[in-house]
C-alpha cells in the first residue's frame, strides 16, 4: 500500500494543482462509487446496459476508486496500510466470533 500511495503522490506532485481539498474528493469518490454501483448492477442486478452505453469493467471501477480513497489518505496523511491493520484488528478481536466458521474440512485443512 505504501508504493500505492508513493505512487500516486509522484503523479499528483508534478501539478501545480496538487491535490482535491477534502471534500471534492468525497464529493468523486461517491461519483465514482456511483459508477461502480452501476456496473455491479448491470452484470449481477436486474438493469442490463442499453445498447449505447459502452462496456466499462468493474475492474476498472474498483480502480477509479483506489486512486480516488488513496488520493484522498494522501491529502490527509493517513497511511492506508495501518488503517487496514487497525481494522483487520478490530475484525479479529471485537467480531471474531460475530459470524459462522466454516469447518476446518470444508477449509481444506
Amino acid at each position: 500500500m505504501k508504493q500505492l500511495q508513493k505512487e500516486v503522490d509522484e503523479y499528483i506532485g508534478q501539478f501545480k494543482e496538487g491535490y482535491f481539498s477534502p471534500l471534492a474528493m468525497l464529493a468523486r469518490m461517491t461519483e465514482e462509487l456511483g459508477e461502480l454501483a452501476r456496473e455491479v448492477n448491470h452484470h449481477y442486478g436486474e438493469k442490463p446496459k442499453k445498447n449505447s452505453e459502452d462496456e466499462k469493467a468493474i475492474e476498472e471501477e474498483m480502480g477509479d476508486m483506489l486512486f480516488v480513497l488513496i488520493c484522498l489518505a494522501n491529502s490527509l496523511n493517513i497511511q492506508l496500510d495501518d488503517a487496514h491493520d487497525r481494522v483487520m484488528n478490530k475484525f479479529n478481536t471485537r467480531d471474531k466470533n460475530r459470524w459462522t466458521r466454516k469447518d476446518k474440512e470444508e477449509n481444506g485443512q
